[in-house]
């Protein structure tokens, strides 16, 4: 008999003398992510530090419990019933049937917060089809969190040179930069950063400016000269050059299709 979908979603705050009294175990699978400060995480004999941005995947009928170091706020969903389609995101995360911690970058766990919170909305809100809604979110979630967590922390250190180069697109940024940033020589760098993105920090940057090009392009009612500025250019027609070399379009041309599809 199939279990029924329950999901149930919650932040919790807690000082810093908080701890679970004891091992807790239950039925849902369970997806905490650490919004804010520091605490411990520990299952059987073992015991793991986790810091914020930091994701706990804990299967279910698992005996584990949180500890706080410092004052720290959680973000908890537990899920029970899940069809096969959507449990398959969680399964993909989690290995060996034992409780998995991953990490986001800065920007990547504000993104999830963002999510997070919106979700929280429409799990609090009267909706017309509930396990619609709950089931795509919750893979939406899932997703985010496969497509986004770093395993290791040498791979945490490379997508906190990714996040300065979001953050910096209007700047030329030098490899020697970054590879301080990742604490590796400029060839390791290199290298590590093609392993967890496929491509070079070079391109990264492009694609990266691209991204935001068509974001600005699509969402704002910013002149071109304006965009052209945001994403590092000094000159319109430097913009409107490099765009269409990748795009094989101008952005203007670019911009008028996007609201010829939207209409």
């Amino acid at each position: 008999m199939h279990q029924p979908l329950q999901i149930r979603s919650f932040i919790g705050t807690h000082d810093k003398d908080w701890e679970d009294l004891s091992f807790f175990r239950h039925d849902s699978l369970e997806i905490t992510v650490i919004m804010e400060g520091r605490g411990l995480f520990r299952y059987k004999d073992q015991q793991f530090d986790v810091d914020t941005g930091q994701v706990v995947l804990i299967p279910s009928d698992f005996p584990h419990s949180f500890h706080a170091v410092t004052a720290i706020r959680f973000g908890v969903v537990l899920m029970d019933g899940l069809p096969k389609g959507t449990r398959s995101w969680f399964d993909k995360l989690i290995t060996g049937n034992v409780p998995r911690i991953i990490s986001l970058s800065r920007l990547d766990r504000e993104q999830y917060e963002l999510l997070f919170r919106q979700w929280l909305r429409i799990y609090s809100a009267p909706l017309k089809e509930r396990e619609e809604n709950y089931l795509t979110w919750i893979q939406v979630l899932s997703l985010f969190i496969y497509e986004h967590s770093q395993p290791e922390q040498q791979a945490l250190s490379i997508t906190h040179a990714a996040d300065y180069i979001r953050q910096n697109l209007q700047r030329g940024i030098q490899i020697s930069d970054l590879a301080q940033i990742a604490g590796l020589s400029e060839e390791g760098f290199r290298k590590q950063f093609h392993k967890v993105y496929g491509m070079t920090p070079k391109r990264y940057q492009q694609m990266s400016k691209l991204t935001e090009a068509k974001w600005l392009l699509s969402s704002s009612d910013k002149d071109m000269q304006s965009i052209s500025e945001l994403i590092g250019f000094s000159g319109l027609h430097a913009f409107s050059g490099w765009f269409k070399k990748l795009e094989g379009q101008s952005p203007t041309e670019w911009k008028k299709l996007q609201r010829m599809y939207h209409h």
